[in-house]
């Protein structure tokens, strides 16, 4: 069974930084794409960043554009975010997603999920 757990998150002022982490186990299959998404209560959850098993597809949602930085180490089966520039309206809970596909874009495409970490951006 694959199980994901994501780490790093915290509280940061506005203008900082913080890295995410996410470790996968249990993965017995081959490639896997990655991916992170973070929700707002009463929000939709909302796709932020995702990475191809390749590192050779890289998405990034408009709004974290040129601050985020999204990035995988397929030896030791992490994926992490780099979180630059923080604004208050990044201020969310954060996931961590897999799929089983090699390349996945969208939220259909994940298939595993791990249990969130709040990130909190104050001014």
């Amino acid at each position: 069974q694959v199980q994901l757990t994501e780490s790093g998150g915290g509280q940061v002022q506005a203008g900082g930084s913080l890295t995410l982490s996410c470790t996968a186990i249990g993965v017995t299959f081959g490639g896997f794409a990655m991916g992170w998404f973070r929700q707002v209560p009463g929000k939709e959850r909302e796709l932020v960043a995702s990475i191809s098993w390749t590192s050779g597809s890289i998405f990034y949602a408009d709004s974290v554009k040129g601050r985020f930085i999204v990035s995988r180490d397929n030896v030791k089966k992490m994926g992490y975010l780099q979180m630059n520039t923080l604004k208050r309206e990044d201020t969310a809970e954060y996931y961590c997603a897999a799929s089983r596909l090699l390349i996945a874009d969208t939220e259909g495409q994940f298939d595993y999920w791990g249990q969130g970490t709040q990130v909190t951006v104050s001014s």
